[in-house]
């Protein structure tokens, strides 16, 4: 019998500043299509690509916690948010691969997210640590994200298809195609910032625990100044 959690782990990064149902749903699916065991989502304390979030380290992993009651088939990994300094997906994965040596890791991320890897740090050696899987959606393709250092790397790594997930810890690139949910944190912020009826306009994106809490705390709100 295989050991407890011994399957295809997925690792799912973002700032989730709220996390949405764009993410929640999406996670959902890869999880399925991939016949993961564990799908963990992994929010940024410091994300190295972008600003500061919005929301606190704190808040962000309460919204969490509140979102997976509803999607229990997901976890909370929240080692970036404990740890201090630039929360590098590659320090993440050395950590996950010294904790499980053998356990085949997907690392989870979108075209968008996939055409800007060689700005990571130490991008080349995530595919070391685990399979990449570049979910993809209408109007954003593989070819459109193979440019410059990226080409030479999916020659090298890439597969048709996610095989290799249950028999290897790493070492491949593919895509995968999932149901697109069109949401967006940014709207999210922008609706709510909004003030008066901006919890009605996001309604639908998120969970109803999620929300509550953005109300309960003022999250998202313009500032003392704005008009």
């Amino acid at each position: 019998m295989r050991a407890p959690h011994a399957g295809p782990l997925g690792i799912f990064g973002g700032t989730f500043d709220p996390v949405h149902y764009g993410h929640l749903r999406a996670a959902v699916d890869v999880k399925r299509a991939l016949a993961l065991d564990e799908l963990r989502l992994v929010p940024a304390r410091d994300p190295p690509h972008r600003g500061e979030p919005s929301a606190s380290a704190a808040d962000r992993r309460a919204m969490l916690e509140l979102a997976l009651i509803e999607f229990p088939a997901l976890a909370l990994d929240t080692r970036e948010l404990d740890r201090t300094g630039k929360s590098y997906t590659i320090v993440t994965l050395e950590e996950l691969r010294r904790e499980m040596p053998d356990r085949p890791i997907v690392l989870i991320m979108g075209v968008d997210a996939f055409a800007g890897l060689p700005s990571w740090h130490r991008w080349e050696a995530l595919v070391d640590y685990a399979h990449i899987a570049v979910v993809t959606r209408p109007g954003a393709r593989i070819d459109d994200a193979l440019r410059g250092p990226l080409v030479g790397l999916w020659q090298a790594r890439h597969r048709e298809g996610p095989d290799q997930v249950e028999t290897a810890p790493a070492g491949t690139i593919f895509a995968l195609a999932v149901t697109p949910h069109p949401i967006s944190a940014t709207a999210i912020r922008a609706a709510l910032a909004g003030g008066k009826g901006g919890e009605a306009a996001v309604r639908h994106m998120l969970p109803p625990a999620v929300l509550a809490y953005i109300e309960l705390h003022q999250l998202y709100r313009p500032g003392p100044d704005a008009s």
